[in-house]
């Protein structure tokens, strides 16, 4: 059996590496394991390729060859790039041939399917099992858009870390695909590996500040972010920090991390900005932070749960207004870290204090937040979470509106929105169609 297993960043591949180690993925003998590397940054040619930076000899024995989707399909750009229709055949014997996969079958390990490269790979092996991986918060929430049939049917398994135990993926469960959590113990032993490969981080430092480059993603402008960067730095040093260390995206551009420098300078702090490609984890493990800030990144939960270090988050708020359209995959992980997290310029009184990610937390007011809010992002996928929509929105009339729109609330009929009127009603399109077919039968 050949197994082939797509990743575009290193915390990915780490991810889909730890699977590996804990057996998911069936014994050593008797496969054949590739690992296919992408690079999906908006100019690939100037980052370094995830199969190129330190500490990727600590994954490569579990593999029996590694191969660049970028230089398979060039010139084209990994996330602009899908094959047509009436060259798949083609593009699956030609990747045969380069990967020598002969004509047995073959099993693909992906991340998101609604995107590429994960989506143009399940479209060549047409006729291969899909286990789709989530490395991040994404997982909690509901399947973006709807999967074409010819690969909903395939996809066996949903490999996810268990950031929030007790909480349960919406991620592909309306196909009824299995959840499978990823040990812990594995993927930790597993980032402890890459990380004794990478360089130490220059300069001394107490808080780590996490760039997410979210103008890149249209939520807010490049200068809302720079001013968003600015607060989470004014933030650490109102805590008491002196000495931090920004870990920009490795999108990001330059002059963002030149933003905060001359910040940095007019509060009189010291600030380090990490140049190379290390993990967050890696500065977890390794330095211990007192504290870790950011705006909705994974590794604020990573580094809480996993590492016991106190977290605070910024701007999420902004970000919850300004997030569109509602089914925004986003919403979900920004949704969780501002219900579980403290407020860096608001909850001074908790900040530096490792939260209680506890099983009590997850179950009393995550749980039910996220499947309310996943059923107002896919109600139509979700029709069995309406109850639980109902009951929080009834409970919580005076809480947070900000995770819900009132016109969602509205159209689906939901407390909170605004009454249905009798003219409005009329008018429907839904409503209008059902007379006259009433009308039709009475004639």
């Amino acid at each position: 059996m050949i197994q082939i297993f797509f990743a575009a960043t290193q915390y990915a591949a780490a991810t889909v590496t730890a699977a590996v180690r804990a057996g998911l993925f069936g014994p050593r003998e008797g496969h054949r394991r590739l690992l296919v590397v992408s690079n999906t940054s908006a100019i690939p040619e100037l980052t370094t390729p995830l199969d190129r930076m330190a500490g990727f000899e600590e994954l490569r024995p579990e593999f029996d060859a590694v191969h660049s989707w970028n230089e398979t399909i060039a010139p084209h750009h990994p996330v602009g790039w899908s094959p047509r229709e009436q060259d798949l055949t083609v593009w699956e014997r030609a990747l045969r041939l380069a990967w020598d996969l002969g004509d047995g079958p073959v099993e693909i390990a992906c991340e998101s399917l609604q995107a590429n490269p994960s989506r143009a790979a399940a479209e060549i092996f047409a006729e291969s099992t899909i286990h789709v991986y989530a490395d991040g918060l994404m997982s909690y929430g509901p399947t973006r858009d709807r999967l074409p049939g010819g690969i909903a049917c395939r996809v066996a398994r949903l490999l996810h870390l268990d950031l929030l135990p007790g909480l349960r993926p919406l991620l592909l469960s309306e196909y009824d695909v299995e959840a499978v959590p990823i040990p812990v113990e594995t993927f930790l032993r597993t980032l402890s590996g890459i990380g004794a490969g990478a360089p130490p981080a220059p300069g001394r430092y107490t808080a780590v500040l996490l760039g997410q480059y979210l103008s890149a993603l249209d939520l807010i402008s490049e200068r809302e972010e720079d001013e968003l960067h600015a607060r989470i730095l004014r933030g650490a040093v109102a805590a008491g920090h002196t000495s931090v260390l920004f870990k920009p995206h490795p999108s990001a551009p330059v002059h963002q991390s030149r933003s905060l420098e001359r910040a940095a300078a007019e509060l009189g702090a010291e600030l380090t900005v990490l140049g190379s490609p290390v993990l967050a984890e890696t500065l977890f493990e390794r330095d211990r932070p007192e504290l870790v800030v950011g705006c909705f990144s994974t590794a604020l939960v990573t580094a809480a749960s996993f590492y016991g270090i106190p977290v605070a988050r910024v701007g999420t708020e902004l970000l919850l207004e300004r997030i569109t359209p509602y089914e925004n995959s986003n919403r979900v992980p920004l949704t969780l870290i501002d219900a579980a997290l403290p407020d860096l310029e608001r909850d001074t009184e908790v900040v530096g204090k490792p939260p209680a990610l506890t099983g009590e937390l997850v179950a009393e007011r995550l749980a039910p937040l996220i499947r309310a809010v996943g059923y107002c992002m896919q109600a139509r996928a979700h029709p069995a979470l309406r109850p639980d929509a109902e009951a929080w929105l009834t409970g919580h009339q005076a809480g947070p509106a900000r995770y819900f729109k009132r016109r969602r609330l509205t159209s689906l009929r939901l407390p909170g929105g605004a009454p249905v009127r009798a003219e409005a009603l009329r008018r429907h399109p839904a409503v209008r169609r059902i007379v006259r077919t009433l009308r039709a039968v009475r004639s």
